[in-house]
């Protein structure tokens, strides 16, 4: 029954999502198309972040800086290769998506590497408040970084094209949005019930015994943290095409508090949960902003009355349980 209805709920979102645009034109407001196509690329973040928090018991504090990087690749890509400025040995970057979109998913696992190694040799607070000094020492690093804006930010000075052709706008780049989050959550449901899922998940709920049993959960944890963060940059990326931005607060502690959120909100370790949370989070967010400046104060209670009454979110509410999904 709970799986009938898990399966329901899902239909209904992806169907919802996919005729979004045509009834967002039919009812002359493409805006929402905009703002759910933010919601979808946090939502994708989220994802990634659920990974990790949900799956391994890893809660980083840090991951706006793998969402801030991801986008800084693309910007720094765009403005070497739109103004023919040497980047690295006579390379002047890249606008093609195909090309920074990957080196984005690159740049992020390659600082999530070190990252990964050294805080996971903590655990609990330790690990919380290691990841959010690494987050906090990119975002300070590219807030003196003068060459690419400092803390003004970076423009993009056009939006990546696929191919050679130009980047999709509007729908086109809304529908490009939703079929990677699409296929990221159906890969990451293969990851969470493959045999390395389950170790993972094994090292979450009891890692002496899974010593004991042979796996070493550090090599695991670590995997796991660099592809969340992987996938991050990718988000990032997508970001930084809708707005045609970037700047050093995509990386601050507060959007890392955000993902969390998303994730609490949607229902952790659920996979789907962070696409609900997005969704919700933002939404709510667009239409307090429109009753009350003062929005802030209806939305942390609102939050809080989520986490209090939903067990395991707004995911679990739609399923009529509370457990964890895995």
């Amino acid at each position: 029954m709970r799986a009938d209805r898990r399966l329901l709920a899902a239909a209904v979102l992806v169907v919802g999502l996919l005729a979004l645009p045509p009834l967002a034109s039919a009812f002359g407001n493409p805006y929402l198309v905009t703002l759910v196509t933010r919601a979808l690329i946090y939502a994708l973040a989220a994802l990634a972040l659920d990974f990790v928090m949900g799956y391994g018991r890893l809660v980083s504090f840090g991951h706006a800086a793998f969402l801030g990087l991801g986008a800084y690749t693309v910007g720094i890509l765009n403005t070497h290769a739109l103004q023919a400025l040497p980047l690295v040995g006579g390379w002047s970057g890249s606008n093609e998506a195909l090309v920074a979109w990957p080196l984005a998913m690159l740049v992020a696992a390659a600082y999530a590497l070190p990252v990964g190694a050294i805080s996971l040799r903590t655990s609990g607070v330790y690990f919380i408040m290691i990841t959010l000094a690494f987050g906090q020492l990119v975002f300070y690093l590219f807030n003196s970084l003068s060459a690419y804006g400092g803390q003004d930010g970076l423009p993009l000075w056009l939006p990546n094209t696929v191919a050679g052709r130009e980047m999709l706008e509007g729908p086109a780049f809304y529908y490009l949005c939703l079929g990677i989050l699409l296929v990221v959550w159906a890969f990451l449901q293969r990851v969470v019930r493959s045999p390395f899922g389950r170790v993972l998940v094994g090292c979450r709920e009891n890692p002496r015994r899974m010593r004991a049993l042979g796996y070493r959960p550090y090599p695991y944890q670590l995997a796991a943290f660099v592809l969340s963060a992987a996938l991050t940059g990718l988000a990032g990326a997508l970001l930084a095409n809708q707005q045609t931005f970037v700047s050093p607060s995509l990386m601050h502690w507060s959007q890392s508090g955000e993902l969390l959120v998303i994730v609490l909100l949607g229902g952790l370790a659920t996979l789907i949960g962070p696409i609900w949370g997005a969704l919700a989070l933002l939404v709510l967010e667009e239409v307090l902003v429109t009753v009350t400046e003062h929005w802030q104060l209806v939305l942390g209670p609102l939050l809080v009355l989520v986490v209090l009454f939903f067990r395991n979110g707004l995911q679990g509410a739609l399923d009529g349980r509370g457990a964890r999904d895995d």
